[in-house]
């Protein structure tokens, strides 16, 4: 066995293809679109790679690749929490515990040589990254930016000694006939506060003047979220920008007062399918796929949503969302997926679970302590 540490164009382009060697024929696994993937590795087109530290490593046995992992250190996120953590991210490895071990073995060795004391993950540069790892509903096909792994992924880290951090949770949520009588009654008071308004969104020149706003927004409910990092104008134009193309407005809600954003939920159609059809090309077809089946889909992704703290608590929330189910039902959505929701956030699991949503996948976020050694 031979770990090799990536430094060159063509060990970054095989780091990248890797996981269509793991998941060749898995029906549940949704590969990259190989674009973002070179962009998520290109410091120009990544500004998270700029302010952190970061290293990749392939293990390969006689010569053929075996796995692969990314390692990361925000000395920025460190300082804010006093912590001394490093990150592993983008695991990948064939059912092999001796080529794990070398892989995680590599990262905690790495960190121990910058003076960390600990280790977590999968975990990227932030909260809007892909995180954790699955650990039940495998034999469900993944969603757009959330993680999928085989069932052994969870023996090959908890063999290294890692430990649960926080779970995560993805709730799939049935669009009911009728909006069950408490939602409708505080639908109403709310509907009645003359100075809030859910705006009327016709097209994407529309949505154009909320995408900042919307994004300073989600900066501010997210910064005491686990692992929150905060955009700057030039990674919100970016973000935006990345996202434009799959973004449907009957599925984009804003809630403004005075015209000045106080709530917000984004949604989107189901592109699974799609992307699958492309393997992770979006030319020179790829994206027709990823179009059709955005107009074909009976269920919706909930990619995002923020209240601002000073209007939490009135209601904003079951405006937007039955606004939502309204537009879900006249597009003939059956299903609305909530992606990944903290297990510490209680008050959001209520509501999904009050609307019969129920628990189709768990992922976890491990730790290990290296300063009790066993590295």
């Amino acid at each position: 066995m031979e770990l090799l540490q990536v430094s060159s164009s063509q060990e970054l382009r095989e780091f990248i293809r890797f996981p269509f060697q793991i998941y060749k024929h898995n029906p549940f696994w949704l590969p990259p679109i190989l674009l973002d993937e070179k962009q998520f590795f290109n410091p120009k087109k990544n500004k998270a790679l700029r302010n952190s530290e970061t290293i990749l490593f392939l293990a390969l046995n006689e010569g053929k690749i075996c796995g692969r992992i990314m390692g990361i250190i925000s000395p920025s996120y460190n300082e804010l929490m006093g912590q001394r953590r490093a990150r592993f991210f983008k695991f990948e490895c064939i059912d092999d515990q001796a080529i794990a071990h070398l892989l995680i073995k590599a990262i905690e060795s790495w960190a121990l040589s910058k003076g960390l004391n600990e280790v977590i993950g999968p975990f990227g540069f932030s909260d809007k990254d892909p995180q954790g790892l699955l650990i039940s509903g495998f034999d469900q096909r993944a969603v757009f930016l959330a993680p999928y792994n085989l069932p052994y992924y969870t023996g090959l880290i908890e063999n290294e000694g890692y430990n649960k951090e926080v779970d995560l949770y993805e709730y799939m949520i049935p669009v009911p006939d009728k909006i069950p009588e408490f939602y409708s009654r505080i639908y109403e008071r709310i509907s009645r506060n003359n100075s809030l308004e859910c705006v009327s969104l016709r097209n994407k020149k529309d949505l154009k003047p909320f995408i900042i706003p919307v994004l300073e927004l989600m900066n501010e409910t997210f910064r005491d979220i686990f692992g929150s990092y905060e955009l700057d104008r030039e990674e919100m134009e970016k973000f935006a920008s990345d996202y434009m193309t799959i973004v449907d407005v009957d599925f984009v809600k804003v809630v403004t007062e005075k015209g000045k954003v106080v709530s917000f939920f984004i949604a989107i159609p189901d592109i699974g399918p799609g992307i699958q059809k492309s393997h992770g090309k979006l030319f020179p077809f790829g994206f027709i796929h990823i179009l059709r089946q955005m107009k074909k889909t009976d269920f919706l992704v909930l990619m995002l949503g923020g209240i601002k703290p000073t209007h939490q608590g009135i209601g904003l929330d079951v405006l937007m969302g039955i606004k939502m189910l309204e537009s879900a039902s006249r597009r003939g959505i059956k299903r609305i997926n909530s992606h990944l929701e903290l297990e510490t956030n209680l008050k959001v699991r209520a509501e999904m679970e009050k609307m019969s949503g129920e628990v189709c996948k768990t992922y976890r976020i491990y730790r290990k302590d290296l300063s009790l050694g066993g590295h």
